[in-house]
């Protein structure tokens, strides 16, 4: 049976922005103009078919990303609709990774913001094509040029416009394409109609040598040399087109179903995605090619637990054909999965496919065990793709039911809507006992807890929870322990000595701690070393003689990562450290695993405390977005919260951006103190940045505030 769609003719389309933009919006004038929907949907009145979740309609702005589709001019496109709040940039990031094609939307009111900044920086990153929209033309009083302008001087010179409207505000009739010279545009139009083509025009013809040889030695080129560079232009990065659009008045909106159809980036263009990625068949390799001939390789990029669908794993398909009722190998865990129905969503509504092909993006139902990020193929030799990277959710509330007995429910709601979400994390605190929600902002885990009580029926009361600091060395320091014990009957011993040492927080594999540090210029004797990278954590065999038996050196090994659980000095993760066991006593009778356990845990306390230990604290960047007169109040308290501020920019609408990095304690509730200062019209974006040594005195406070348990000789 033929692939429904041929890769050549499939488009895959991010809309991403900043909130308010209108995306939304955008998406179902898109699918109206297609002839996807018999209606224009409308965020406004609720019948948006986008926006279809409970809290989106409260709230009157998306959460998640949501998946459609259209067909036009011979062409499929999947259009996925990001959030633009920066409270779910997560969502908005698992969108880009499953696209060529990032159509950033601005408002025409508010211009350039700060999500909008980050999404086209983002999509460049990945590579990917990017073409802006400019929403809500019909609007009074909009500024054009100056709007590109200020376009121009946030993103680039290679934004351009690529058609104009007749004219600015209610009265906005048609929008007319800037690339032929024959198109008679009328005076109305409020730009520059000779100096906006000859942007375009060079914009297109740059990344093409011949072409651009012979536009800068005639002067002009053919309207048909310009559309068939078009795509590659978009490709290259030269060409960032600008789109005129009022998608509420449905102006502009067709002329943008056209364009995207036509000069789109194909599936086919995402082999810079595979490079380097090979497969093999019958004893050869090749470079993985996005072909409906290639064997089957595809990603998860979405996750959901649709009450009525249940769990729907969204992929999309990379390379080869994926046909329902077939079995995958998820590549991170090598399970195999039997691939039921495949279903192709429009918003929450889906539809049953036999087959998806490159650029497809279809849902599989029921198929519990999909992570966002994971590698499915049809054998486990196939190449891993890349995981998608997602900010490090920084913003933290400690959770218990409001009804005791929930504590199993609260549990299993939070960890399957975490599985939806790669910005939240789901921790419980060994010490604290509390069980820790993590995401971006308050805003962020509102939501979280809105979706616990419908979805799952319970309630939660919230807290403040601790900040992630972390424990760390500066010194190396001996540390040896004899753990003894007499009862009735069989008794305990072991005895532990090993050497605690800093490790540089430049290491990351296992490869490079080898070569840098478990080597055997330092380590003469070295039998064998575990590096974890998730700690930064290298534990180093170095036993001589079998002072310890080998079935034992697992547990000195499991005492010690224990302890780096737990924390020494203040009850927080231990990290950037190695730990080398060398010497130790036994019993033939009285020792065992739990014995060595405990010796090693013991030993690793002491060593630990005569290694000069030290907190780390999380630094993360901050990027605060504030009216201009109120960039005083900002600057002068900033410094008050040990913050460094790194720059600032002035924004078009009289409004500041201001870089700065500060310590997570001082400003984990900054989005009231920002309120407060800015009469509720500033706003920020936090992302952690790194780990840094906390100062004397405020690692004094800590220290004395924790309440750590001594660990008893079990």
């Amino acid at each position: 049976m033929a692939v429904k769609h041929l890769v050549e003719n499939v488009r895959d389309i991010a809309l991403v922005g900043h909130r308010a933009a209108g995306k939304t919006s955008l998406a179902d004038a898109l699918l109206f103009e297609a002839h996807a929907v018999d209606r224009m949907g409308s965020v406004d009145d609720g019948t948006s078919v986008a926006d279809f979740d409970d809290e989106e309609h409260k709230h009157h702005f998306s959460i998640d990303t949501h998946v459609l589709h259209a067909d036009h001019d011979g062409k499929h496109l999947n259009i996925l609709d990001a959030p633009g709040s920066p409270d779910f940039i997560g969502a908005a990031l698992e969108a880009l990774a499953a696209v060529e094609t990032a159509v950033i939307v601005v408002s025409a009111v508010n211009g350039v913001e700060m999500n909008t900044r980050r999404m086209f920086a983002e999509a460049g990153t990945l590579g990917l094509s990017r073409a802006i929209v400019i929403n809500k033309l019909d609007t009074e009083h909009v500024d054009l040029p100056g709007l590109v302008e200020s376009i121009q001087a946030a993103l680039g010179k290679n934004c351009v416009l690529f058609n104009a409207p007749d004219r600015i505000g209610p009265g906005m009739r048609d929008i007319y394409c800037l690339l032929d010279p024959r198109v008679n545009i009328p005076p109305s139009c409020p730009i520059k109609v000779a100096a906006a083509r000859s942007q375009l025009i060079e914009a297109v013809v740059e990344s093409d040598e011949p072409l651009l040889e012979k536009y800068l030695t005639e002067g002009q080129v053919t309207l048909a040399e310009l559309e068939a560079d078009i795509t590659r232009a978009m490709d290259a990065g030269t060409l960032v087109p600008i789109f005129c659009v009022s998608a509420k008045k449905d102006k502009g909106v067709r002329e943008l179903l056209d364009a995207l159809s036509r000069y789109g980036l194909s599936p086919s263009f995402s082999r810079k995605r595979l490079e380097g990625l090979q497969v093999g068949t019958n004893g050869s390799t090749h470079q993985l090619e996005p072909t409906e001939q290639e064997e089957f390789v595809g990603q998860v990029f979405k996750v959901v637990n649709d009450k009525f669908v249940g769990h729907l794993s969204f992929i999309r398909v990379m390379a080869g054909k994926l046909q329902h009722n077939h079995n995958v190998v998820n590549l991170r865990n090598g399970q195999t999965l039997r691939v039921g129905h495949l279903l192709e969503a429009q918003g929450k509504s889906t539809s049953q496919v036999t087959e998806a092909g490159p650029g497809d993006i279809v849902a599989i139902a029921k198929v519990e065990g999909l992570e966002i990020g994971d590698t499915i193929a049809f054998t486990n030799h196939a190449p891993k793709l890349p995981l998608p990277h997602f900010p490090t959710p920084m913003f933290g509330v400690a959770i218990e039911p409001k009804v005791r007995g929930d504590e199993q429910k609260i549990s299993a709601g939070l960890h399957k809507l975490a599985a939806e979400d790669p910005t939240v994390k789901v921790t419980h605190d060994a010490q604290t006992h509390e069980l820790v929600i993590t995401g971006v902002s308050q805003l962020h885990l509102d939501i979280i807890r809105e979706r616990l009580k419908a979805r799952f029926a319970v309630e939660v009361n919230t807290k403040e929870p601790k900040i992630p600091y972390r424990e760390t060395i500066v010194g190396e320091a001996p540390g040896e322990h004899k753990h003894k014990k007499q009862t009735g009957g069989r008794g305990q011993f072991a005895e532990v000595h090993i050497r605690i040492y800093p490790l540089s927080r430049e290491i990351k594999t296992q490869a490079e701690c080898e070569a840098q540090f478990a080597n055997k210029s330092r380590f003469e004797k070295l039998r064998s070393c575990h590096y974890d990278p998730a700690m930064n954590f290298a534990f180093i065999d170095h036993i001589v003689g079998g002072t310890i038996p080998n079935n034992f050196i697992p547990a000195v090994e499991k005492g010690c990562k224990e302890m780096l659980e737990r924390g020494v000095i203040a009850g927080y993760r231990v990290q950037d450290c190695a730990v080398e066991v060398h010497f130790g006593k036994y019993h033939d009778v009285d020792s065992s695993e739990a014995a060595f356990k405990t010796a090693a845990r013991h030993a690793f306390r002491k060593a630990f405390l005569a290694a000069r230990p030290a907190l780390l604290e999380p630094i993360v960047k901050l990027e605060i977005t504030v009216p201009s007169k109120y960039t005083g109040a900002i600057l002068s308290d900033l410094p008050a919260k040990r913050a460094h501020v790194e720059n600032q920019d002035s924004l078009p609408g009289d409004m500041t951006v201001i870089y700065a990095r500060a310590p997570l304690g001082e400003v984990a509730r900054y989005a009231a103190q920002l309120g407060g200062m800015t009469q509720g019209t500033g706003s920020y974006a936090m992302e952690l940045s790194h780990y840094d040594m906390v100062p004397a005195a405020v690692q004094q406070q800590i220290v004395s505030k924790s309440h750590l348990k001594d660990d008893d000789d079990e």
